[in-house]
């Protein structure tokens, strides 16, 4: 089963989560007029618990890439913040009653991140490149915020 990956755009990628990006003008100029400020780009959900920003390092994957799991996070968003110039691949897929549906795949270009909705499914954190590493704001609290399906048959994600 194939899947091809396209690249990322806010209004495809916005019933999963949120692309952040520095496309258009900033919405105000801060710093004596020196730096642009990208106001307000994610919507960060929590449950019982707070926001905390950990260090993630993904060893880098290459296309074409086998998908045999997906996971979600009932209790709170994810937000993946590269701290690299390399674009990453990103799956999300549909929930059909409690269980994922057919997944997309999509390329973020350097310079962009993702927020990926509370509750959605997506694919692991997926670099293309070296040295993959993510700043990663999540909910950090108490109970259980992880659910994993894998995929009876795996998908394979092949560039555009």
């Amino acid at each position: 089963m194939k899947i091809v990956a396209e690249p990322i755009d806010a209004e495809a990628f916005a019933p999963f989560g949120d692309l952040l990006d520095t496309s258009g003008a900033p919405d105000r100029l801060i710093n004596a007029g020196l730096c642009g400020r990208f106001h307000d780009r994610a919507r960060l959900d929590f449950g019982d618990g707070r926001a905390g920003v950990s260090l993630f390092q993904a060893e880098p994957r290459t296309l074409p890439y086998r998908l045999d799991m997906v996971e979600r996070h009932p209790e709170g968003s994810q937000c993946f913040v590269p701290m690299s110039e390399h674009g990453f691949l990103v799956t999300v897929a549909p929930d059909e009653n409690g269980t994922p549906g057919r997944p997309l795949a999509f390329l973020t270009r350097p310079g962009q991140a993702v927020n990926v909705h509370r509750g959605t499914w997506h694919g692991v954190l997926t670099p293309l490149a070296a040295p993959g590493l993510f700043a990663v704001i999540d909910r950090i609290g108490p109970g259980s915020n992880l659910e994993e399906h894998r995929f009876a048959t795996p998908f394979e994600i092949a560039e555009t």
